[in-house]
């Protein structure tokens, strides 16, 4: 499965290197982040989107505190925390327009899971619609939406020959 961006510039980075240990002139690159924190989600109806990406998807709360009466819910999959969603309530009228178009025509989210069928049939129980059903010779693949209209694929990787 490919995934066509239109109108995505190339970003050319600077090799930020520093010499390895005994060596002046051999660079080991040095990434400038350690890890994929949270990606904001706005949502018109917080709880609908957390039992959706809870019960169905099997997302577990991260942190969930209200302050000042504003709500931070952050969500993400078992064993991959700090990764995850944050499920932001839009508040300005161009918020509340962008809830489930925040990745235009393109799915704002991939994930891959090791139980396809399963997946698929947990969808379809919960009222999700499935197109774009795929089998490529790398994958197994669906396009589907969340209940805020969001465009996500499911993918399970096929094992590869050595």
């Amino acid at each position: 499965m490919s995934v066509v961006l239109a109108n995505v510039r190339p970003v050319t980075i600077p090799d930020v290197s520093l010499p390895k240990a005994g060596s002046a002139s051999t660079h080991a690159p040095i990434a400038p982040f350690a890890s994929l924190g949270r990606t904001v989600l706005l949502v018109d109806d917080i709880d609908l989107a957390l039992a959706f990406y809870r019960d169905v998807l099997g997302f577990a709360i991260l942190h969930d505190e209200e302050t000042d009466g504003f709500r931070y819910l952050h969500i993400g999959l078992p064993g991959q925390q700090p990764a995850g969603l944050w499920l932001m309530p839009a508040t300005t009228e161009r918020d509340r327009r962008m809830v489930g178009r925040q990745s235009g025509d393109q799915p704002l989210l991939v994930l891959y899971t090791d139980h396809f069928d399963h997946a698929r049939e947990r969808l379809v129980a919960h009222g999700s619609s499935v197109w774009d059903e795929r089998d490529d010779p790398g994958s197994r693949s669906l396009h589907f939406r969340d209940p805020l209209g969001n465009v996500i694929v499911a993918v399970q990787l096929k094992a590869q020959a050595p």
